[in-house]
Order: C-alpha cells, then sequence, then structure tokens
C-alpha cells in the first residue's frame, strides 16, 4: 500500500478544538484491580506550530535531546539519528530508565515526541518541557499516564525465552 506523507498525520479528522495548547500537564490514570506498583511514567508529545528549521536540524535535535534527557534526571545510553531527504529527522535516545523518541515534519511544523522512564526518580514532563521550548512549539498536547506492573507477573520469575536454533 503507498501512502502519502500526508496520509500519515497523526491527527487525521481533529478539530481545532481537538488540538488546543495546553500550557499544565495532562495525566490519565486508570487504575484497574490487574494493576500493582507503577514501574514507570509514559508521556506523549504532539508539537504543532514548530520552528522549521530546527526541526530539520539533526544536530540541534540531538543536543535538545541530550538536554531533554538531563533535566528529566535520566541516564543517557546512547541516541541515534536520522535525517530525511529533502527533509525531516528521527531520533531515538535509548536511556537507562528507557526512551525519547522524535519523529519530526517540518514541512508541517510538526512533531511527535516519546518519553517513556522507570522509576520514580524521573521526571519525564522535564524532557517534555525543554523540547517544546527549544523547538519553538506554538502549540502543544502532553498526555502522561503511568505504566503499572500486572500483578499475573509482579512476583513471578521471569525468563527470556531462548531463540529455535
Amino acid at each position: 500500500m503507498n501512502q502519502s506523507l500526508p496520509c500519515l498525520h497523526p491527527h487525521p479528522g481533529w478539530t481545532a478544538a481537538d488540538s488546543q495548547s495546553s500550557s499544565s500537564f495532562a495525566s490519565q490514570q486508570t487504575p484497574t484491580a490487574s494493576t500493582t506498583d507503577a514501574v514507570g511514567k509514559h508521556c506523549i508529545l504532539e508539537l504543532y506550530d514548530c520552528d522549521s528549521s530546527r526541526l530539520d536540524d539533526e544536530a540541534f535535535l540531538r543536543d535538545t535531546i541530550t538536554t531533554a534527557a538531563k533535566r528529566a534526571g535520566a541516564t543517557l545510553l546512547n541516541l541515534i539519528t536520522h535525517r530525511f531527504q529533502p527533509q525531516g529527522v528521527t531520533g531515538l535516545a535509548l536511556l537507562a530508565e528507557s526512551h525519547i523518541s522524535i519523529h519530526t515534519w517540518p514541512e508541517s511544523g510538526y512533531a511527535a515526541v516519546d518519553v517513556f522512564t522507570c522509576g520514580d526518580h524521573t521526571m519525564p514532563e522535564k524532557a517534555c518541557q525543554v523540547l517544546w521550548e527549544e523547538l519553538g512549539a506554538g502549540r502543544h498536547k502532553l498526555t502522561s499516564f503511568r505504566r503499572e506492573t500486572p500483578t499475573c507477573i509482579e512476583g513471578s520469575d521471569r525468563e527470556p525465552e531462548l531463540a529455535a536454533a
């Protein structure tokens, strides 16, 4: 199936009311009986009306992701980025606590960001704040939620499956 970039926009059919900017951190938590302790926090960040030149600058994004990880209190293990032709950058920061990813569409002034950190010593919202400020977002939407350990694996010993030879 051939799809063009506009077909892949993350919010087809959204109205302006759906994507209003929010300067506060939204938190959605849905505790259930099958979950126990939180293992981490996951933030999904939508950035709109960003500085297009920054969205297309791989070196700038590497520096910004590094700063975001530090500000969140996370440990950066590795950072990989790729610049697309004619435009756009994807970046993935491997953290000791999990990851930060970003995908940019400079032609639309848009970036999709994902920040997931495990443990209670990190603050992924601070990483998100660095990214929206540094990318000059005119509007943003942040959704965050806690990732919780399912009761069925909470106390069990787990071993990885061995790959078939």
